[in-house]
């Protein structure tokens, strides 16, 4: 790529903690759908980065990026900032209402009950475990160190709480839905944004899909029937990075005008990510295992702003910003003074240079609907006991998966059931029992989901 015009800001900008947020629901492999009168889920848990965080990161502490915690972030919906990296709803409140449910709650915020289901995810969290980043890659964590690993520490927590035994555990799971992810993204923008180059960063993407496997084998271990596990953005379109690694050489940009070497790569991420993961179906034969191409969604979305309402003129220009060609400056972020947002947001696909606006997230989760089979018994028949018990999988042996056991990044392994676990995680609340109870939903084995007008 030819040199680019980067001020020193840009080593600073690790903004990117807040990964690009073009999302779409993938129709499952089962190809029914579910309805809103008769819950298909009974609960929903989430494991990932700002895309789906709605209220860990300012419980942690937001450091510089307290702008997050005030308005007009929430101003849509909300009227107030909950901790959503938007000016609303996500895409997970959407789904939430999709199937009767509401919204999730932050796994830190100690007012909440969790009958429903438990949102782990943290903005800027990252896939990797921080102290690997800084040793291994040189990559440092500016905002939060509440990776993966510890976000299914809160997850193994939070079960003992809901569960006494294994057993029971995997009975209450077999009726949740499970998100592992997005997550990575920060991963690969914390070294980025620090100076890392395509080259170097792409290092970082067999370990980084190492723990994704590892992570969607834990939940699977628990009882994790229905996974969906979504891929990487493509963030040469972000304007973010269209201001960070503006170009003075056409050649670097596509026909849409995107930074194609970062597309590139984020394409070599999904590669990866989707081979992991068919080798995990083969492992887990009576698991669902979905994976979301939030790559090519975005890039529809994109092509198509203007029939969806959009401003199409607008289309990388964040509604909240300081100015310039992206309405984005990493020295002067959203929410901060001599920053300011757009009249209307529902004309924006971007809210801040880096994530969407409600009505973008809207319009994404009309794209597709979610299409997923619970079997007559609530989906309990279809994971049998030898599929998630802990001898199933070895790491690194008969994985099935290239490279599963070459990656340098050694991911601590964990006992099935971790009521007793030793291993102590940042910012974990105390144990505690829901008020409600569960109640199971009398399903049939093909319901239909009839889309809302949300």
């Amino acid at each position: 790529m030819a040199s680019s015009s980067q001020s020193p800001a840009v080593a600073v900008i690790i903004i990117v903690f807040l990964a690009f947020t073009l999302l779409t629901l993938p129709d499952f492999a089962a190809a029914s759908t579910c309805t809103t009168n008769g819950v298909a889920f009974e609960a929903i848990y989430c494991f990932g980065d700002s895309i789906t965080d709605t209220g860990n990161l300012i419980r942690e502490g937001l450091g510089p990026f307290g702008a997050i915690n005030r308005l007009p972030y929430g101003e849509t919906y909300f009227g107030k900032a909950t901790g959503r990296c938007s000016d609303g709803r996500l895409m997970i409140d959407f789904i939430a209402r999709r199937f009767g449910l509401p919204v999730l709650d932050a796994y830190l915020d100690t007012n909440s009950s969790f009958v429903h289901g438990v949102n782990f995810a943290v903005a800027g969290a990252t896939a990797l475990d921080p102290s690997y980043l800084e040793t291994a890659a040189g990559v440092l964590m500016p905002f939060t160190r509440s990776s993966l690993d510890v976000q299914l520490g809160w997850f193994e927590t939070h079960l003992a709480s809901l569960c006494s035994s294994p057993e029971q555990c995997r009975a209450r799971l077999a009726s949740a839905l499970f998100f592992v992810g997005e997550i990575g993204g920060n991963d690969y923008n914390y070294a980025f944004f620090q100076g890392k180059s395509i080259a170097e960063t792409t290092r970082l993407v067999p370990p980084v899909v190492q723990t994704i496997r590892d992570a969607a084998i834990r939940v699977i271990q628990h009882g994790a029937c229905h996974l969906i596990v979504p891929g990487k953005f493509p963030v040469g379109c972000m304007p973010s990075y269209l201001t960070a690694f503006r170009s003075t050489n056409p050649a670097d940009y596509d026909a849409r005008s995107c930074l194609k070497n970062y597309n590139k790569f984020a394409e070599l991420h999904n590669k990866q990510l989707r081979e992991m993961l068919q080798s995990l179906r083969m492992e887990f034969p009576s698991v669902r295992i979905q994976y979301a191409d939030y790559y090519n969604s975005a890039l529809q979305i994109l092509d198509d702003a203007g029939n969806l309402g959009f401003d199409e003129k607008s289309r990388f220009q964040a509604c909240c910003g300081a100015g310039g060609d992206y309405n984005f400056d990493p020295t002067r972020m959203c929410g901060e003074t001599g920053t300011s947002a757009c009249i209307d947001p529902s004309k924006r696909l971007s809210w801040d240079g880096i994530h969407l606006t409600e009505n973008a997230y809207r319009h994404m989760h009309k794209k597709k609907l979610i299409s997923i089979r619970r079997d007559k018994d609530g989906g309990r028949g279809r994971c049998r006991r030898g599929d998630s018990s802990p001898e199933t999988y070895k790491r690194g042996k008969n994985s099935g998966y290239p490279n599963s056991g070459d990656t340098h990044y050694d991911n601590t392994r964990h006992g099935f059931f971790y009521a007793n676990r030793q291993k102590q995680h940042h910012l974990r609340p105390p144990s505690r029992r829901p008020n409600t109870k569960l109640t199971r939903t009398a399903m049939t084995a093909t319901p239909t989901l009839t889309p809302s007008n949300e």
